[in-house]
């Protein structure tokens, strides 16, 4: 007859299983039963390959999140495919001093960091891997895009990765023009190369060398009575340098001697003064001798007047001893009338 099985131990072993599915459950869960959870979409333009669910969603280096669903989407105005990759903010806050408390779940808060430069792109969390994650970060100077496939979820707007703008550059890239500019230079330097001027530059620049070289070692044989010449009209130069400098010296006294006899305080200079003032008033007298109704002028013309008189009567005498020699002794004779 089989041992009866104990119910205790039964018991214990149901209850055991119990505990484990719970804390497994809430493993797998990640805490989703004990806090609220709020998802925000991102729609990337590029492809998606390397992201996987599950993977993290960094905030400023933090991981603040994980990614719950990636899908494929079309955009109805511009016809491109996108990749709608919904993420979900994990349920803690920034919390900052005096001020209350950041809420990443809340979607006007998340409203307000976009406003002021919030984005999301992919980036590589190993170069062995492939594997991408999304990175949450602050590009002010990357104008948000918008898509809103969902108006009913919360939108985070997303910057294209390094790799896709220098692809989109590369696309846009004249890749035929510049190749046939290659192919244009590469034929005119095979044509340059293959002439027989450039093939024959080897020799010219040998023979310009040879040149050269006995032109230094002429020159270098005719240097030294060169130099000497040199070296003797250096010394002449100075001496004329010196000689200069001497008489320019001299010239200097000679200058500060002149300044200091006509500064206003030296001797000649007053001397010249008193002489101009002597000579200014003897101009004054002279004028005033020369004045019409000045006594000497008038004197003058009194003194003429009677010289004129005297004249007037030798004159007359004169004419009296020419007609009558005789009259000096005898008199004057009256002139008979006929």
């Amino acid at each position: 007859m089989s041992k009866q099985a104990n119910p205790t131990l039964i018991g214990a072993f149901v209850l055991g299983a119990i505990a484990l599915a719970i804390t497994t459950t809430l493993l797998l869960a990640g805490g989703s039963w004990f806090g609220k959870r709020q998802q925000h979409v991102l729609y990337f333009e590029g492809a998606a390959q390397g992201l996987q669910v599950g993977a993290p969603v960094v905030f400023l280096g933090v991981k603040v999140g994980t990614v719950k669903q990636i899908q494929l989407g079309l955009d109805e105005k511009s016809h491109r495919f996108l990749v709608p990759v919904m993420v979900e903010i994990e349920p803690q806050v920034v919390y900052t001093r005096g001020v209350e408390p950041v809420d990443l779940r809340d979607r006007a808060t998340v409203r307000k960091l976009v406003e002021r430069g919030l984005r999301g792109r992919l980036r590589m969390q190993s170069l062995l891997t492939g594997q991408l994650y999304v990175d949450l970060d602050f590009h002010p100077d990357k104008p948000p895009h918008y898509f809103a496939l969902d108006p009913d979820l919360s939108e985070i707007p997303t910057i294209r990765t390094t790799v896709e703008e220098l692809k989109t550059k590369l696309e846009g890239f004249a890749m035929d023009k510049f190749l046939a500019d290659v192919a244009a230079i590469s034929s005119a330097i095979n044509k340059l190369m293959s002439d027989p001027t450039t093939q024959d530059l080897p020799k010219r620049l040998n023979a310009t060398l040879r040149q050269l070289e006995s032109l230094a070692a002429h020159l270098d044989a005719r240097s030294k009575p060169i130099l000497k010449e040199a070296s003797q009209d250096l010394i002449a130069m100075r001496k004329a340098m010196e000689a200069a400098q001497a008489a320019m010296a001299k010239v200097e006294i000679a200058a500060d001697r002149v300044s200091s006899l006509a500064s206003p305080d030296s001797k000649m200079v007053g001397n010249m003064t008193r002489a101009s003032d002597e000579l200014a008033q003897a101009a004054v007298s002279l004028r005033k001798l020369t004045a019409q109704d000045s006594p000497t002028v008038q004197n003058m013309n009194a003194a003429l007047k009677e010289i004129s008189r005297a004249a007037d009567a030798l004159r007359l005498l004169a004419e009296t001893l020419e007609e009558q020699p005789d009259a000096i002794y005898r008199g004057k004779r009256e002139k008979k009338t006929p």
